[in-house]
């Protein structure tokens, strides 16, 4: 795709959260800090919001990388709406717990002498609960309660959790969770990145798949895209993935603020398709209504029951002439009949009285008729070009699931022809 031909190492831009790309913008910082200062106080929980595609879980792989494996062992827990019991079982299993057929004081028991084996072997635990805002109050209860466990003083157990905003109502005015908010030593809320950190978290991205400048950015091309995006980095990269496809496509080295707003109309265009349309398909249904669509073919028009089809009128076949040419002119002029004069003035008389000529009626239901099936047309031809827009989102995708299904270097650049 585009990265082949701009001559990228990888994607830059993938949905896919990648700690190698991690930018550091002023609210990372705040956060990186925060979390940094969690793990220095060994115990209680840090809070870390932020709204969709804020970066939340590119932050925590981006600590996790930092992380001394010798000195801390860390896990990280995708949480889904689970009550208690069943979110003490997902961090046994992420303990490599064996939690089947445990009643829950055995699975406690043996969670506890676990955190103790670690904390003999002078390493500390770290649980990393993710997507906070799906979990019940009697599992962040439980956390709480696992947050009790200590050795020596010491607190055996340390938790980040990581959610959307509305965790932050839910743990901060919740009357049930007054316990909890006494363990919480530091919240952050991720915001939006600042204008002035689009250009910088653009470059950063594609100078890790090797950029040398091509594409180049125009200055307003930036403001555009902070505008369309509100700096939100996953929107930004969905943003900015479109418009180097765009750019590959066209064949173009330098982006501007024209080719941000083209690509912008054409992904609020395909928001307007009918969720029904968006369901991901087979590869080999894709194929097919790429084929289909590609050319669509208008319905025949066909007048309606109530009329005979038009035959136009046809020129009779002039016999065979031999000799002469059939426009050679007489050898003797026709005889004038001696009345000619006065059957001319009558015909003329005759003309001159006869009503003028009408302009043939319209019969009102025709013509509703015809603009009903030119409306029908138009329509189809819409949905057409916006399934054709889909099917290739749709292929887009397909190839970055799965890059074996990239075409070759060696085809590329016919491709984006």
């Amino acid at each position: 795709m585009y990265d082949q031909f701009y001559g990228f190492t990888g994607r830059p831009f993938q949905l896919t959260p990648d700690p190698h790309f991690y930018f550091e913008s002023g609210t990372h910082r705040k956060a990186m800090s925060y979390l940094g200062y969690g793990l220095a106080q060994g115990e209680g929980f840090i809070v870390i919001t932020g709204d969709v595609g804020a970066g939340k879980t590119t932050l925590v792989g981006h600590l996790m990388n930092t992380i001394d494996p010798n000195r801390l062992t860390a896990v990280k827990l995708v949480s889904t709406q689970v009550e208690g019991d069943d979110l003490l079982r997902l961090v046994a299993e992420q303990f490599g717990i064996e939690w089947e057929g445990e009643s829950k004081a055995e699975l406690l028991r043996s969670m506890e002498q676990y955190l103790r084996e670690q904390a003999r072997a002078g390493k500390r635990t770290l649980l990393i609960v993710d997507e906070g805002q799906n979990l019940a109050i009697s599992a962040l209860e439980e956390l709480r309660m696992l947050s009790n466990f200590q050795l020596g003083g010491h607190s055996l157990l340390q938790i980040f959790l990581l959610g959307q905003p509305e965790f932050r109502q839910t743990l901060f005015h919740s009357p049930t969770l007054e316990q909890l908010r006494q363990r919480v030593i530091a919240t952050h809320h991720l915001d939006p990145m600042e204008p002035e950190e689009v250009e910088p978290y653009i470059l950063h991205r594609l100078g890790k798949v090797g950029w040398t400048g091509n594409p180049s950015f125009s200055p307003d091309a930036f403001e555009e895209i902070f505008d369309y995006s509100e700096g939100v980095p996953r929107k930004l990269n969905v943003l900015v993935s479109r418009l180097l496809l765009y750019g590959a496509v066209e064949q173009m080295n330098r982006i501007t603020a024209q080719n941000v707003r083209s690509v912008v109309a054409e992904i609020e265009a395909d928001r307007g398709i009918d969720a029904a349309t968006l369901a991901p398909l087979p590869v080999e249904e894709v194929v097919a209504a790429a084929a289909t669509a590609v050319a669509p073919t208008p319905a025949p028009f066909s007048p309606p029951a109530s009329e005979a089809p038009i035959e136009w009128p046809r020129r009779a076949p002039e016999p065979a002439v031999d000799g002469p040419a059939p426009f050679a002119a007489p050898a003797e002029p026709a005889p004038v009949p001696p009345d000619a004069e006065e059957i001319v003035v009558e015909l003329a008389t005759e003309a001159a009285a006869a009503p003028a000529p009408t302009a043939p009626s319209v019969d009102p239901e025709h013509l509703a008729a015809l603009e009903e099936q030119v409306a029908s047309l138009e329509a189809r031809l819409v949905e057409q070009d916006a399934a054709l827009r889909r099917v290739l989102d749709l292929l887009i995708e397909w190839v970055e699931r799965d890059p074996d299904n990239a075409p070759n270097p060696a085809t590329s650049q016919t491709w984006a022809a």
